[in-house]
């Protein structure tokens, strides 16, 4: 079972709960700002939470609306790769610390890399990767806040019998980046509101 510990981020702006044997990633290495990356110390999965500029039109949006800005940062992140993603579901998704108000998607796709590559990059690829992409939309701070959790399949790290997502079988990696997902929905929480004023 998967121990969490509360986690500050943003200088203690926004806390919430992230596995225990995940480390920052930016005592490593530098990370923007508007950025917060973790890394499983064990793995290669990684969570990343993003401060970015709200998309689309500025007050109220529609469904439809929010369904467009979640594809137009799921397309940021992919960049050029569109084409080798593939979103296997959508759905609404509520924040126990965050007003009822305030709307929050998430998806779940997977991107495979180009068969086209050269054998000894291609070697070196993933199989896939998965992502869970969370999108929560601060209307009043004109701001959108991803976190995403990427998952990288790399033969033999995973029992490629056990993923089968048009059968929903999600294998035993992204069942554990799916309860980490649900740990932040739980445990996220805005301590200052101030943060999106300065990013």
């Amino acid at each position: 079972m998967t121990s969490y510990k509360s986690t500050p981020l943003f200088g203690g702006a926004i806390v919430c709960d992230l596995p225990d044997h995940f480390a920052d990633v930016s005592r490593l290495r530098q990370v923007p700002d508007n950025q917060e990356v973790y890394i499983d110390k064990d793995g290669f999965t990684s969570i990343i939470v993003d401060i970015t500029e709200r998309v689309g039109p500025s007050g109220p949006t529609s469904l439809e609306e929010d369904g467009r800005a979640l594809t137009t940062h799921l397309e940021e992140l992919v960049g050029d790769d569109v084409d080798t993603v593939k979103v296997w579901n959508t759905t609404e998704t509520q924040f126990t610390k965050l007003d009822s108000s305030i709307p929050a998607y998430t998806l779940i796709a997977t991107q495979t890399p180009k068969s086209t590559d050269s054998d000894s990059r291609r070697a070196q690829a993933p199989d896939f990767t998965a992502l869970i992409l969370t999108l929560v939309r601060l209307e009043r701070e004109r701001t959108d806040v991803l976190v995403t959790i990427n998952v990288p399949h790399i033969k033999g790290e995973y029992d490629e019998e056990e993923v089968d997502l048009a059968l929903g079988k999600q294998g035993a990696l992204l069942g554990s980046a799916v309860e980490y997902a649900a740990r932040i929905w739980e445990s996220f929480e805005v301590r200052d509101w101030g943060l999106f004023k300065e990013v």
